[in-house]
Formats: structure tokens, C-alpha cells, sequence
């Protein structure tokens, strides 16, 4: 059984280590498509205010114009602008967090189009900073207690109950 928690927790120490690099990766994609989604966003913002409208107006006006083809712009407009707001909420809050409290708003890695393009140009790198260090041993102690938890799970029906 210890055999198996020890290797569960390095394989959990290996597996967690390589979480700064990857997060820096992706939080240069991020910033990467905020940029280009921050023009698409103020290039339709100057339009909307030019015609003496809204964001929310213009979308409106174009979603349900006579025009298919300026509905379905209109319609991908919208969904490019909402993308847009979402990532860069998330850029601001990654951007200038450390790798552990990157790891603390996992949650924000939520675009699933940026994860896969980074795993994609992923390789993994020997952890050399402290950061490493630390996720290492956070994933170390997750994955001891995620074996320990499974086997002691698993061994629970074979006890035998004490009498008193």
C-alpha cells in the first residue's frame, strides 16, 4: 500500500510540477486573443457610437435586420464581443498571478479552444523554479491522498468489525 501511495504521489509530484510552464503558455495565447479580439471589439464600438447607438443597440439592430447574411454577422459579432470581455477578465486576473495562484484559479482556464492549442505545442520541462517546487509538492500530497483514499475505499468491505 505504500509502495502505491508513494507512487501515486510522484506521479502526482511529476504531473502538477509542469503546471507553471503550461500556464505561462496559455496565458500568452490568452493575451494573444485578447488583443485581437480588443480590436474587433472597439472597431464595432466606434461604428455603434458613429451611428449614435450602443453596443447592445447595434447587436440588436443587425441581429434582427432584413438581411440574413447581417443577422449572421451580427450574430458572430455579438459572440466575438462576449468571448472578448470573458477572456480579458480572465487575462487580468492570470496575467500577473504567480504559477500557485495561477493554480488556485484553475477554473479560469476555461476556454477550451486556448487549452487545446497550447497542450497541443505543449512539451513538458524539468521544474527548476520554486513555483515548480511548490506545485510539485502539492501535486506530491494530491496524489498520495488520492491513492491512499482509493485503496483504503476499496479495502473498507474486507474489514473485519470489531466486538466490544
Amino acid at each position: 500500500m505504500r509502495v502505491l501511495a508513494l507512487a501515486g504521489g510522484l506521479a502526482g509530484a511529476v504531473t502538477l510540477s509542469q503546471f507553471p510552464e503550461f500556464s505561462q503558455q496559455y496565458v500568452q495565447r490568452l493575451s494573444g486573443a485578447v488583443d485581437e479580439l480588443r480590436t474587433v471589439t472597439l472597431v464595432f464600438d466606434g461604428a455603434a457610437s458613429a451611428a449614435g447607438l450602443t453596443r447592445e443597440e447595434a447587436l440588436r439592430e443587425m441581429q434582427s435586420g432584413n438581411s440574413a447574411l447581417v443577422s449572421d454577422i451580427g450574430t458572430g459579432l455579438g459572440t466575438r464581443i462576449s468571448r472578448y470581455e470573458r477572456l480579458n477578465a480572465d487575462y487580468q486576473a492570470l496575467a500577473p498571478a504567480t504559477p500557485v495562484m495561477r493554480l488556485v484559479n484553475f477554473w479560469r482556464f476555461r476556454d477550451p479552444e486556448l487549452v487545446e492549442r497550447t497542450w497541443d505545442q505543449y512539451q513538458p520541462a524539468v521544474p527548476v523554479t520554486v513555483d515548480g517546487a511548490i506545485t510539485a509538492g502539492i501535486g506530491f500530497v494530491a496524489g498520495w491522498g488520492l491513492v491512499v483514499s482509493a485503496l483504503a475505499a476499496l479495502k473498507r468491505p474486507f474489514r473485519r468489525r470489531r466486538h466490544a
